[in-house]
C-alpha cells in the first residue's frame, strides 16, 4: 500500500499539472471507485483545481473557487498518474478527469480487488470524513508521541499503523522504523522509556524523510525498503537473518539479533507469539 513518503512525493509532482488548465470532463470507470453520489463528477466541469495536497494516506485535490475536493485514496494497489496532452493512456481507468489541455488525471488499479476510493465533497464533508486522522507522522515530535504512546498499551506495531493514532505510516515503514530504532515490533507502547521514545520519534522524522527523497528521485522498493518484505535475507546492519510473522494480510519483518533480544517471534497463524 502506498504510505507518506510515497503519496507526498506524487503530490508534490501532481500539483503543478492539475492546476495550469480548467476541467473538460470527469468520469468514473467502475462502479466500485467512486463512493460518493452527490454532487456527481460533471459537477467539477470548467472549475480548476487549485493543486493537490495530503491528508494522511489521501491524496486531496480542491477547486480553486473553494467549493468542491477530490479525494483518492489508492489503497493497495491503486495509481493515480497525469498523462500529458497527446500521450495515451490506459484504456479502461478506474477513474478519469480530463483537462481542457488536452491532459488527463488517471486512477488505475491492478488486480481484481477494486478498493482504491475516490470521494467528491465539499470542504466541510472532508474535514468530517477525515476528523478520525491522527496527526501527521512527518510532524509528529518526541513530547506528541509519548502522548499518542501512553494512551493506552498496545504493541508498537499496529499502533504505528493505527491512522487514528498516526496518519501516513503503513506496515512496509512500520517495519522499517522499529528495525531503525531497534525495538520489538511487540513491545508494548506504554512499556518505553523516554530516551526510547526520543529514538522513535527522531526514526520516524528520519526515515519517512529519507524514503520521500527516494521516492522524489524516483526509486523504487528495493531501493527505498531496507527490511521490508526481505525475511530470509541478512539484517543490513550485524548480518542476522531478517524474520518474519505472517499475518492474513500483512507481514512483519525484525531483526532478531537487534529487536527481539535474540528471540524468533513463532508465526501468529500457527501459535501464540513467543514474548
Amino acid at each position: 500500500m502506498p504510505e507518506l513518503p510515497e503519496v507526498e512525493a506524487w503530490v508534490r509532482a501532481l500539483d503543478p499539472l492539475v492546476s495550469r488548465s480548467p476541467i473538460a470532463s470527469a468520469r468514473s470507470g467502475h462502479v466500485a471507485t467512486l463512493k460518493t453520489f452527490d454532487p456527481r463528477p460533471s459537477a467539477l466541469e470548467e472549475r480548476r483545481f487549485e493543486g493537490a495536497k495530503r491528508r494522511g494516506k489521501n491524496l486531496v485535490l480542491p477547486t480553486e473557487d473553494g467549493e468542491l475536493v477530490l479525494r483518492v485514496h489508492l489503497m493497495s494497489a491503486g495509481r493515480l498518474r497525469y498523462v500529458p496532452a497527446g500521450k495515451k493512456g490506459p484504456a479502461r481507468p478506474m477513474f478519469e478527469v480530463r483537462f481542457a489541455d488536452g491532459g488527463e488525471l488517471v486512477l488505475t488499479e491492478a488486480g481484481k480487488k477494486k478498493r482504491a476510493g475516490v470521494w467528491l465533497v465539499t470542504p466541510e464533508q472532508l474535514d468530517e470524513d477525515l476528523a478520525h486522522l491522527g496527526p501527521d507522522a512527518l510532524e509528529v515530535d518526541a513530547t506528541a508521541l509519548a502522548a499518542i504512546l501512553g494512551r493506552e498499551r498496545r504493541q508498537l506495531h499496529p499502533l504505528l499503523r493505527d491512522q487514528r493514532a498516526l496518519a501516513g505510516i503503513g506496515r512496509a515503514h512500520a517495519n522499517e522504523i522499529l528495525w531503525e530504532a531497534r525495538l520489538s515490533p511487540f513491545r508494548l507502547s506504554t512499556d518505553l522509556a523516554d530516551d526510547e521514545i526520543d529514538t522513535l520519534a527522531t526514526t520516524i522524522r528520519e526515515d519517512l524523510e529519507r524514503a520521500l527523497e527516494l521516492r522524489i528521485a524516483g526509486k523504487g522498493d528495493d531501493v527505498v525498503y531496507r527490511v521490508h518484505g526481505r525475511f530470509g535475507e541478512p539484517c543490513p546492519r550485524c548480518g542476522e537473518t531478517l524474520r518474519r510473522v505472517d499475518f492474513e494480510e500483512h507481514t512483519i519483518t525484525y531483526c532478531p539479533a537487534e529487536q527481539t533480544g535474540g528471540r524468533i517471534l513463532k508465526d501468529r497463524r500457527l501459535s501464540r507469539l513467543l514474548r
